[in-house]
This record gives structure tokens, C-alpha cells and sequence, in this order.
């Protein structure tokens, strides 16, 4: 059984909006053993979404729309469904009044537009919305490939998400396949995505009821091995055995095994050790702090971060002589190595690390190519410092590997510790 989701709402198209509500969706309907074979994001034009929602119909044993049930003109959602089913509407008493009652609550006037959420499809079940005003509907549809399923669904994510669990998933389970889905995400960096697919691929491939897909983004690259059998019980062995024997192969470049980040990883493995950490950042301005930051609960074990771009900054806070940034430059091992020194002394910390390099997408006068990053972790064992270069001309870009790069450095050596 397969699935197709449409998201509804020109803002969906916009920079500033992403549909998340499909993640949310896929993830339970994989859960069922309901594959989702397309996703579709449509802007408030009516024929554009009945020519979308007849070809997912065509596809799809079941369709998904989350949006466009609001009162205004531009939700158009109901009306499209039905045109694409060639069906009729109407409005539904019960639904009408529990939208009057709830702006009664609310002390307000129910405008008159809003009327039109109480616009039913004929022979849909309707999906009470306890989150807002507009109600979902179900509507199963009888062709010649046998019986579908069109979902309508809210927009906002909370109210989606409510339905969805409540209404939606028992009413699902009642028609998935008997097949489940496991998948084991194993997370790497240090290698590139070419040589991890090659160094693999005679693992994965040919092997029945098995899908891998190997996700990159900056330095950070993510294994997904995603088994669907009969049995949950069935599944999960397909999946846990393939992503043995990948870890296996790839070796010390796998982080985690469960989908855990990196900076999650370290956070936990510092509090075991009851130690700290404090950073010094150049050439990333912050980033560093941010992907720990990140992780609730990260004061247990970060004390704080020192963001020293200019060298009276590294000479005053981290106590870098004037002297070394003369005779080496701001950017160079040397520079590395007394930033981790000097902020793990500052801050009384266990464990420090230290970025100095030269994003672009100028050289700004120091000798370092761009792309040139110098990486130092000062813990209580000693003190290393990694040298790299990313030719890569995207100054957002080296930043992100030369945060990622930090920390699997200090990852490694907690990890040997």
C-alpha cells in the first residue's frame, strides 16, 4: 500500500515556510507499512490541485492533503476534492454550531466566511478538529483498482498532528497490509560520500525487501537502511544485520548507530566523564557553540565559548602572544594550539577546542589560502592540532566542515578516552 501526500497553500511555496506536516505524516504511515511514494507541494489554484489530486489518485491507494480548509477565499481544498471526485458538499449542521460555540468561547463574532468549514464532501466521515475550527474529512473513493482513501487535513501542525494521531492512525491500521518497516540510520563523517557508497554498496545491493539511501549535508552523512517485511520481527533483523556489516566496513568513521548527532554524542559522553568543555572560534563565529548549544541540557558540561576574530581579541581573552601571530599568522597550527591552551586555562575547563582559518571568500591580507582551517582539542591527555582545507569557494560551506570537523575531533578522542 502506497501514499502520496499534497501540502495546499501558495505559502508553501514561499522561502520562508517549510511542510513539515509531511515528515510527521510519512514517518506514522511508515510505522503502518504505508509507503509514501510522492510528495507534493501546490499553491492556491483550484485546476492545478484537481489535476494534482486525480494523477495522485491514479498513483496512490491512499492521498493526503494537509491545508486549505480555512474560511478564506484562497482555501480551496474542499472544493477541489470535490471536483477531482466529482462529487457534491454541504454544509453540516453539528459542524456549524460547535464553529459558532467555539467563537462564543472565544467572546468574538463568527464572521460569515467561516461558514464555509462546515462544507462537508458527500459520504465523507468527518474528522473532529478539538485544535481549531476547521474538522478534517475522510472520504473513501470505490474505482476499478478497488477502494481509496483522500484525507483532508488541517494546515497548522499542531492541529494536524492531533488528528492525525487521534483520528487518522487507528482508522489507518485498519487497512495497512500486513507489512512492517524498521530503519537503522547509521551517521559518519571524515569520508566522503563517493568512497562511503563504494566502500558499501556490495553490502546493501540485491538485497530484497531493502531500500538505502545515503543522505550528505557539509561534513555529515547519514546511512539509512530501511528493511520492510512481513514482520516487524523480520525488519528489524534485515536492518540491524546490513547495518552491521556496513559499520564493519566503514570502521572508525561511523558515530552513532541509532541516528544520535554528534553533538549529542559528545554531550553524553562528557557528562559520564563529569567534564567540561569551552570553545574558541575564529574563522566559524559562533557555529561551533551553536551545534553544541544545541542539545538540551548542554550547561551541564559547556561553560561558555570565546568568539576572537581580530588578534587583539586572541592576545586579551585567550592570551595568545603578539609575538606568535607576527611570526606565524593569525591563521596556523601555532595559532590553534595557544587558542585551545589559553581558553581551557580561562575557563577552568576539562576539555577545549579551538578554530582559527580562513573562510573566503578573500585572504584578508593573511597567507592562508581560503578554505585553510586549523583545528586544536586540548583535554587533559594533551593537546592536537588537525589540519585541513576545503577548496570548496562557499565561505558557509568551510565554516560548516570546519564545525564538524571539530567535533568529531574531539568526539575521537573522548570516544579513546
Amino acid at each position: 500500500m502506497n501514499a502520496e501526500i499534497i501540502a495546499v497553500g501558495s505559502e508553501m511555496l514561499t522561502a520562508g515556510r517549510l511542510d513539515t506536516n509531511s515528515l510527521f505524516i510519512t514517518e506514522h504511515l511508515n510505522s503502518l507499512g504505508i509507503e509514501v511514494s510522492a510528495k507534493h507541494v501546490i499553491g492556491d489554484d483550484c485546476d492545478r490541485l484537481v489535476t494534482s489530486i486525480r494523477r495522485a489518485l491514479s498513483d496512490a491507494d491512499i492521498v493526503i492533503l494537509s491545508g486549505g480548509l480555512g474560511p478564506t477565499e484562497d482555501d480551496l481544498t474542499r472544493d477541489a476534492v470535490a471536483q477531482a471526485l466529482g462529487c457534491s458538499m454541504s454544509a453540516d449542521a453539528g459542524i456549524l454550531a460547535a464553529i459558532e460555540r467555539r467563537f462564543r468561547i472565544m467572546k468574538r463574532e463568527m464572521p460569515e466566511i467561516n461558514k464555509r468549514q462546515a462544507m462537508i464532501l458527500d459520504g465523507a466521515e468527518i474528522l473532529p478538529n478539538d485544535r481549531g475550527t476547521a474538522p478534517g474529512q475522510w472520504r473513501t473513493v470505490v474505482s476499478g483498482a478497488g477502494q481509496k482513501v483522500v484525507l483532508m487535513l488541517p494546515g497548522p501542525p499542531s492541529e494536524l498532528k492531533a488528528m492525525f494521531t487521534r483520528e487518522c492512525l487507528p482508522r489507518l491500521a485498519k487497512i495497512a497490509p500486513p507489512t512492517a518497516i524498521h530503519t537503522v540510520v547509521l551517521r559518519v563523517t571524515g569520508v566522503s560520500e563517493s568512497h562511503l557508497d563504494q566502500t558499501i554498496a556490495p553490502i546493501y545491493m540485491g538485497r530484497a525487501n531493502l531500500t538505502t539511501t545515503i543522505l550528505a549535508h557539509e561534513g555529515d552523512l547519514q546511512v539509512r537502511l530501511r528493511a520492510q517485511c512481513d514482520t516487524i520481527e523480520a525488519a528489524i533483523a534485515l536492518s540491524e544485520e546490513v547495518a552491521a556489516l556496513a559499520a564493519e566496513a566503514i570502521g572508525e568513521h561511523v558515530y552513532s548507530r541509532d541516528g544520535e548527532s554528534l553533538e549529542s554524542l559528545i554531550g553524553k559522553r562528557l557528562m559520564d566523564a563529569g567534564q567540561t568543555l569551552v570553545v574558541a572560534e575564529s574563522a566559524t563565529g559562533g557555529g561551533l557553540a551553536e551545534r553544541i548549544t544545541s542539545v538540551p541540557g548542554s550547561s551541564a558540561y559547556f561553560v561558555g565559548g570565546y568568539v576572537t576574530y581580530s588578534r587583539r581579541m586572541k592576545t586579551e581573552l585567550l592570551g595568545v602572544p603578539e609575538t606568535l601571530l607576527v611570526q606565524f599568522g593569525a591563521v596556523s597550527k601555532e595559532t590553534a594550539q595557544a587558542m585551545a591552551e589559553g581558553a581551557k586555562t580561562a575557563a577552568h575547563a576539562d576539555w577545549a577546542i579551538s578554530i582559527t582559518g580562513n573562510a573566503g571568500p578573500s585572504t584578508d591580507g593573511d597567507k592562508a589560502p581560503v578554505g585553510t582551517v586549523y583545528i586544536g582539542v586540548a583535554g587533559p591527555d594533551g593537546i592536537e592540532v588537525t589540519h585541513r582545507v576545503w577548496p570548496v569557494n562557499d565561505r558557509g560551506r568551510v565554516r560548516a566542515f570546519a564545525v564538524q570537523a571539530a567535533l568529531d575531533l574531539l568526539n575521537r578522542r573522548l570516544r579513546v578516552g
